[in-house]
């Protein structure tokens, strides 16, 4: 079935025109042209959409059937073009935004909520990576602006400061590293862990720094974010590596203990990536700028 926008508003024409000649006047096509697109349609379907009689046309059943999809067609065409008016004319701004689990979870949501209520016309897709897929996905188009950890080659993407990231073992006040005033890496892999579910760009991280090793995380469990996973932390399931600050948030009301990582990496500076600046539409330099004041207390 080939039938295109052209066909379709022709019979929504012709239709409530009750009249061939009357819709090609309203589609501006010839006489011969629209009735050669009905004859296709007719063709292509095996069977009349139109009664033919003296005092014009009327849809067979099987017309009114299409007609009834020509209009919902019709229908959303009309509100593609709207939607898309609104972009071209600049009434209407979409980002798309990629960036890795901390950012996500523990500095994006009140920065960016603060940003789309001072932006009602401005839309954006977030979406969870790993710090070097980000990179790749900005760099080819596929992103306009990413949050990268600083331990990750930008490339030649242009990278501003964002906030500083840093990781922490929690575990509930009765396990066994519980006492420590810090904790390596490496001593956690001698216990069962609780984690994110896979997909998350944190447990991807980890795991390849315990690939670095040879030895990598025992989950018991793992969930969907970080209140399910100090929930059961603190039911003594496991232990679980999340960001301080969520660590901290959570520590207020569960009986969790917070132990620094000693591992380098484990402190990290968050960066916002772009190709270029100043190449970004205004809207998406506007929320790079709001994202850089909307910085929190230092951790």
């Amino acid at each position: 079935m080939r039938f295109d926008l052209t066909d379709l508003n022709l019979f929504i024409q012709v239709a409530d025109s009750g009249s061939i000649t009357a819709g090609a006047e309203r589609c501006h096509l010839s006489l011969a042209s629209a009735s050669a697109r009905i004859r296709g349609m007719e063709e292509t379907l095996g069977t009349p959409l139109l009664q033919r009689g003296r005092r014009g046309v009327t849809p067979t059943p099987a017309g009114r059937a299409l007609l009834h999809h020509a209009q919902t067609i019709a229908a959303q065409v009309q509100h593609l073009r709207g939607d898309l008016g609104q972009y071209a004319q600049g009434l209407k701004g979409h980002i798309r935004l990629l960036g890795n689990t901390a950012a996500l979870s523990e500095f994006l949501p009140e920065a960016l909520a603060a940003f789309l209520a001072a932006h009602p016309q401005v839309d954006v897709d977030v979406e969870e990576r790993l710090s070097h897929h980000i990179v790749e996905a900005i760099a080819a188009g596929l992103g306009d602006v990413g949050i990268i950890a600083d331990s990750v080659d930008p490339g030649e993407l242009e990278t501003l400061p964002f906030r500083e990231d840093r990781l922490v073992l929690v575990c509930s006040r009765r396990h066994g590293l519980a006492g420590r005033e810090t904790v390596n890496f490496a001593d956690t892999l001698d216990w069962e862990w609780v984690g994110l579910t896979p997909g998350s760009a944190l447990p991807d991280f980890l795991a390849a720094h315990g690939a670095r090793i040879g030895r990598q995380p025992r989950y018991r469990v793992r969930l969907g974010n970080f209140d399910a996973l100090c929930r059961m932390v603190e039911a003594g399931v496991g232990v679980g590596i999340i960001p301080v600050t969520a660590a901290r948030r959570y520590a207020r009301s569960m009986d969790l203990a917070v132990l620094p990582l000693a591992d380098a990496w484990a402190s990290r500076q968050l960066r916002l990536c772009c190709r270029r600046l100043e190449a970004l539409p205004p809207y998406a330099r506007q929320l790079v700028e709001h994202l850089r004041q909307a910085a929190p207390p230092a951790i």
